[in-house]
């Protein structure tokens, strides 16, 4: 029988030794000696309860003492990682995996076709273009972010053309960090125009014409940027050819209204400055201000922070909004310029029992809804009226159903756990789907299956599930299996491919996302049945996930670990401290691990829709507290093997998290298994991360999970010893 070249590919380094001798194993000393971390009599009073901080002067990332402890603790990390047998096989085969082409699909500003591709492995994906009516093979790099440093660590953070494409606003980000600087670009010469724009964070770039742009930044913090608070948000006018210093504030000056985040948007037609503005993550206020006549008032639209609304499309006065107002699963509303406040609305494609998320393009709107966390699109004419659903691929999720008013042609991608995202090309009008764009990838999704479950949750809740593995697997307890959760932000998982999860399911893993409350699958009651005094149902969500994954024995607790980042770090921390004996394994990145103080670093108030903050009122402090992961961890309890990872230049979710949450751990964990920190230098919270460091996160996190779970060599390796 002919067997595939990429099932050898995938044998090749599972059985590297199969052919040799067997030589009698070698002993490896594991055990970890921590550094010292000292402890000061820090101490906060909350309501009248006093609350220790012992290891505070870790937040000050500037410190030397800090940088030594850091340094101390990856030398610790690296050692004991470095021992893991099968280490260089994982990342020989993540590198080969990775090793493929990827293209973008195309985008038209101007005159030109623009778009993206990595050969392969480079660390930032290049920008392409050919002009427009020519033929794609014909296209030039336009920009190369890997040029901005040599790692790699300095990437593209968003770009924004002119109407007519004649420039180009680019950001960069250094090191992984949200503060960017803006450049612009004469598109044709490629020219640098003016200064650069400097301390700018959480913002898009929006054009007016030819002449500026608007973007949103916070006062440059007192003390470290990476860490001290940034509360008031503004939005500014740059005009090309003027000192930044000059520029004007559109928007968030005001001592009397503070807004954490502004954001700012001109109309495709030029005419209208559409301005959104909250003091959380969730809901705010939308106001616009035409353009087109000099001092002209700013006009409210929604003037409360309890919804949320956007402007997509406007023709003249005519406006298309897309709100959560009295929908919790969101419809699109139509309202005139002189009349736009809610009571003015009328109802253009109304609620429905899924989530709606549309777009628009071609003269059309595109809606996609999720049901059951897969994509469904329908397409709509600008007065409601349904003209089609669309054809989809399969099932699984879609993305980039949207172009300008005037295209013919969109494209979009399509993917799942276990299919590489390719990119269709549809005609609008017909309705027709063709592949525009299918990657080479090393990995055979005829060889695995993904099945969605449901499962009750403690309060007897039913939380979707969907559960990706090799075909061929049995159901006998003993795959090894990471389980991933978020649950937060009104933020959902979508399925789709990634090529480290191929490479866990290529080893016989099972990889498992858990659709937790408090994220966005089904709407707004979905996301508040997570959120401050209802958080525990999340972490109840992901147990009662571990709990069915070992009831129907896909896996056991001995080989079971969980994962997840940011958000989903706090929902591992909160899950590993109040159920030390559900997984072997545990993986919190970069988490918000420390509920009493996240509020007190850069945006970190922001986030109080979703947590609540300890002081807003005796019982939110005690809520907290009671599962805060940093105030919960006991001495003398047997935690799993954990892996805490990083970046030093995250200022998101401050490493001081990590930082605290570790040094406590490591205090206080009881029995011989490992409690780590993986502190990845120039980088941040994941965005722009080089290619390089993510395959060596990867390989360091799975060969830490595989070897806390008792395997000497990889799963499918014909010497497949157990410890």
């Amino acid at each position: 029988m002919k067997v595939k070249p990429i099932y050898i590919a995938a044998l090749s380094i599972l059985a590297l030794n199969s052919c040799k001798v067997k030589e009698p194993e070698q002993q490896v000393n594991m055990a970890v000696t921590y550094p010292e971390t000292k402890k000061v009599d820090t101490q906060d009073t909350y309501f009248g309860n006093v609350v220790a901080d012992p290891y505070r002067w870790l937040e000050d990332d500037r410190s030397a003492e800090t940088g030594a402890w850091v340094k101390a603790q990856n030398k610790v990390t690296r050692d004991y990682l470095a021992k893991i047998p099968y280490r260089k096989q994982i990342e020989d085969r993540l590198t080969e995996l990775w090793n493929y082409e990827k293209v973008s699909a195309p985008f038209i500003e101007g005159d030109y076709a623009y778009y993206y591709k990595n050969d392969g492995l480079q660390n930032q994906s290049v920008i392409y273009r050919y002009q427009k009516e020519a033929d794609p093979s014909t296209a030039t790099v336009f920009l190369d972010p890997n040029s901005f440093a040599a790692d790699g660590t300095i990437s593209l953070g968003g770009m924004s053309f002119t109407e007519d494409g004649s420039k180009l606003a680019y950001a960069v980000s250094e090191g992984g960090s949200d503060w960017r600087k803006i450049i612009v670009l004469d598109s044709e010469t490629k020219q640098k125009i003016g200064d650069t724009i400097i301390d700018v964070k959480f913002s898009g770039m929006s054009w007016y014409k030819n002449e500026g742009i608007y973007y949103s930044s916070y006062d440059k913090p007192k003390g470290s940027e990476l860490s001290a608070m940034t509360d008031q948000h503004k939005l500014y006018y740059h005009k090309l050819g003027t000192p930044q210093n000059s520029d004007k504030v559109i928007f968030g000056a005001t001592a009397d209204q503070k807004y954490r985040y502004i954001g700012g948007g001109v109309t495709q037609d030029q005419n209208f400055l559409i301005i959104s503005a909250s003091t959380s993550t969730n809901g705010g206020k939308l106001f616009m201000k035409r353009l087109n006549q000099p001092d002209a008032p700013l006009v409210t639209v929604l003037d409360n922070f309890d919804t949320n609304s956007n402007i997509i499309h406007n023709e003249c006065d005519k406006l298309w909004i897309v709100t959560d107002y009295n929908a919790p699963n969101k419809k699109v509303v139509t309202t005139d310029f002189s009349n736009p406040t809610p009571e003015n609305w009328k109802d253009l494609i109304p609620e429905t029992a899924s989530v709606l998320s549309p777009s628009t393009g071609g003269g059309y709107i595109f809606t996609e809804y999720m049901v059951d966390a897969v994509s469904q699109i329908k397409q709509y004419n600008y007065d409601g009226t349904l003209v089609r659903d669309v054809k989809l691929p399969g099932v699984g999720n879609v993305g980039g159903f949207g172009a300008k008013d005037e295209d013919e042609t969109l494209y979009y991608s399509f993917t799942n756990y276990v299919t590489p995202g390719s990119t269709y090309k549809y005609d609008i009008e017909k309705g027709t789907s063709e592949v525009y764009n299918k990657p080479d990838v090393k990995f055979d999704p005829a060889m695995y299956e993904s099945k969605q479950v449901f499962y009750k949750s403690k309060d007897g809740t039913k939380i979707p599930m969907i559960i990706s593995y090799k075909k061929g697997m049995k159901q006998d307890g003993t795959n090894p299996t990471i389980l991933y959760g978020y649950g937060g932000f009104n933020i959902s998982l979508y399925p789709g491919f990634s090529v480290s999860r191929a490479a866990w399911m290529e080893m016989g893993g099972i990889y498992a996302v858990a659709n937790l409350r408090g994220g966005g699958e089904y709407g707004t009651k979905w996301h508040n049945a997570g959120t401050k005094m209802e958080k525990q149902n999340v972490f109840d969500d992901f147990i009662a996930a571990a709990e069915f994954l070992k009831k129907e024995k896909y896996t056991s607790t001995e080989k079971l670990a969980i994962q997840g980042g940011s958000n989903g770090g706090l929902l591992v921390g909160a899950t590993m401290t109040q159920r030390p004996d559900l997984a072997a394994v545990a993986i919190p990145q970069v988490g918000v691990l420390d509920m009493l103080r996240y509020n007190k670093f850069t945006a970190g108030a922001g986030w109080a829709y979703d947590y609540g903050t300890a002081e807003d009122n005796v019982e939110m402090f005690e809520y907290l507290k009671g599962y805060s992961p940093l105030h919960n961890i006991k001495k003398g309890t047997k935690y799993p093997a954990t892996l805490v990872t990083t970046g030093d230049h995250d200022d998101r979710v401050v490493p001081a998290h990590s930082f605290k949450f570790a040094a406590e751990l490591q205090s206080k964990q009881s029995g011989n298994n490992p409690t780590l920190i993986r502190i990845e230098t120039d980088a941040g919270h994941g965005a722009g991360k080089p290619t390089s460091k993510t395959i060596e996160e990867l390989t360091d996190i799975y060969g830490f999970t595989l070897y806390n779970m008792g395997y000497k060599s990889l799963p499918l390796s014909d010497q497949n010893t157990r410890m």
